[in-house]
């Protein structure tokens, strides 16, 4: 119980990484917080941390959106009384190479994974530094910074920038009491990791041979370590971009 007392705020928080997340933040006592774009989805998160006994609520948020955003923690410091800790998940994959990617999906790839993640970080550290500090954790991904493929030049530009944002977002504010580092998961049992037509089995299959760990990561594997790097646990941890991704980039 690690969060006791602790409000959450978990974007992209209506699938996936996000709502495993919001509801193991819920299992360890947080009062949690899920935001995104369509209310249906934060609703069934909600719905899920309540019937494990968790106390959550939702915000229908853009984070490409400044106004969304700063309304979005204003609302949460509002309804449940603060804001401890951050998980900026909210993100999108883009394909295509640097010569085929129109303006708009550059553009699209950009606001969403890249500006998305500093508007969130602005307003959480507006509130955070003038309330006592807190924990912010970012998704990035293993690749980016740490690996790259050809024919997704947007999104491993916009992943790499948000290590790089968050390395240095950690030595500004780290004074400030705010501890601020990232996840960068390799492929997880999500519908992203998932190619075109593929099935979870032909996933399966693929990765065996890909990875050298032989299969795709859980979602409780990933959120265990968004857990520890929010927790007083990690204490000294500052900076870090933890790759979670079975050995892909080792």
């Amino acid at each position: 119980m690690r969060f006791v007392d602790q409000v959450v705020l978990v974007t992209g928080g209506g699938s996936g990484i996000g709502r495993a997340a919001a509801e193991a933040f819920a299992a360890e006592g947080a009062t949690v917080a899920v935001a995104g774009r369509s209310a249906e989805p934060l609703a069934q998160t909600v719905k899920l941390v309540e019937s494990g006994g968790g106390t959550a609520s939702f915000v229908v948020a853009d984070v490409t959106r400044e106004d969304d955003v700063a309304a979005l923690v204003e609302t949460v410091v509002r309804r449940h009384g603060g804001l401890h800790v951050a998980f900026n998940n909210a993100g999108v994959f883009v394909g295509g190479g640097v010569a085929d990617l129109s303006l708009a999906e550059w553009s699209r790839a950009v606001d969403a994974n890249l500006t998305g993640t500093w508007l969130s970080m602005k307003h959480e550290i507006a509130h955070m530094r003038s309330h006592g500090g807190g924990t912010i954790v970012n998704t990035a991904s293993n690749l980016g910074a740490h690996a790259r493929r050809p024919g997704i030049s947007a999104y491993v530009a916009t992943k790499a920038a948000v290590s790089a944002l968050t390395r240095n977002a950690a030595l500004e504010h780290v004074s400030d009491g705010i501890r601020i580092n990232a996840v960068s998961p390799g492929p997880v049992d999500t519908p992203m990791s998932l190619l075109p037509g593929e099935t979870p089995a032909d996933r399966a299959s693929r990765l065996r041979s890909a990875l050298p760990i032989g299969r795709v990561g859980t979602l409780a594997e990933v959120t265990s370590a968004v857990l520890w790097l929010a927790s007083a646990e990690s204490g000294f941890t500052v900076g870090h971009d933890l790759v979670l991704d079975g050995g892909a980039t080792a």
